[in-house]
């Protein structure tokens, strides 16, 4: 007899806290189908919209990340009509007082399944306390007076010369351009100019700022960030550099929510798992012999690579690996 979910005992589950093993009812009147694989798809702003459930039987159902859907107590029968719990299943002592009929029901369904535990809700944010703050000092004098201090000690470098000039008629933090100069500064002054003092100093005016939501206003920040991290990590200041890199998760605290944060630690996870390295596009300058295209492909890589490493690597790049080919990207763009 086969039981629809108006029938079977269910209850209700959020899609994010959805995983394989578990046994949902799709549309309709069938009995629950276990769950093989979950993957979640973003909308055009990149933030998670759909969850994409395929079916040990190969059926899909679409769900909204913010739907709740009927699940099974447990395994899923087309001819049981009190399904049991796969732990309880697997739990329960064979008596050998089974029927024939029983034995070959149980060899055609083999092992029971083990439902994995419930994921749970991300650890929240830790910001720096006011003792690790204080490891990043006061700027010395205005910001236009930092500005203006590290560029005089690099006359004749036309880009830093544009932007300094810019920046040092007036500073203004709610810019987001003025943000980008004042990043696009300390890059430069680091990675081209050698002159990592003066970079921490531009970009110590950034790292300051707070995560107000603006993901804009945020990436230059956060390049500061993770420019910062780098710089006190080659210097061997690491106390300093993992208070960047606190400040750096700054927005892994906005999302109250145990559901959307769980789905934004997966999104967050998979993108620090599959980096954009700019590998297509720096192979094709390099066949087109473009080597200004390739350099600044790979100046995006770099910064791409410092990130990874702010955050403590990823789990297909590790630590060791990101330093060898910092190392690598720092040559490349400085030849």
């Amino acid at each position: 007899m086969t039981h629809s979910p108006a029938t079977q005992q269910y209850k209700e589950k959020q899609a994010g806290d959805l995983q394989p093993g578990d046994f949902v009812f799709p549309p309709g009147d069938g009995p629950a189908e276990e769950i093989r694989t979950i993957e979640v798809l973003n909308d055009d702003y990149g933030v998670a919209a759909l969850l994409l459930v395929t079916m040990v039987d190969g059926g899909t159902v679409r769900i909204a990340v913010g739907s709740s859907v009927p699940v099974g107590d447990g395994v899923a029968s087309h001819e049981t009509p009190e399904p049991t719990s796969p732990e309880s299943a697997a739990s329960e002592p064979d008596t050998g007082a089974s029927t024939a009929a029983d034995g070959d029901a149980d060899a055609q369904a083999g092992p029971a399944v083990v439902v994995p535990p419930r994921p749970q809700t991300p650890p929240a944010y830790t910001g720096p306390s006011a003792e690790e703050l204080a490891l990043i000092p006061e700027p010395d004098g205005t910001p236009e007076a930092v500005v203006r201090a590290a560029a005089a000690n690099h006359k004749g470098q036309s880009g830093v010369h544009v932007l300094s000039e810019r920046l040092a008629k007036g500073i203004n933090t709610k810019s987001g351009s003025c943000l980008r100069d004042l990043s696009d500064l300390a890059f430069d002054l680091c990675i081209v100019l050698r002159d990592p003092d003066h970079a921490l100093a531009v970009a110590d005016l950034l790292n300051v700022l707070p995560f107000d939501g603006n993901l804009d206003r945020w990436a230059s920040i956060e390049r500061g960030l993770a420019l910062s991290s780098f710089i006190c990590r080659e210097a061997g200041q690491a106390e300093r550099a993992a208070v960047y890199e606190k400040l750096l998760r700054a927005p892994e605290s906005q999302e109250e929510d145990p559901f959307k944060a769980r789905i934004n630690a997966r999104v967050r996870q998979r993108s620090l798992n599959e980096p954009n390295l700019y590998d297509k596009e720096i192979f094709r300058a390099i066949d087109n012999g473009n080597h200004e295209a390739e350099r600044e492909w790979r100046f995006l890589r770099l910064e791409a690579l410092m990130f990874l490493r702010a955050h403590g690597g990823s789990k297909t790049i590790g630590e060791e690996e990101l330093a060898r080919r910092i190392g690598n990207e720092l040559e490349a763009v400085r030849a």
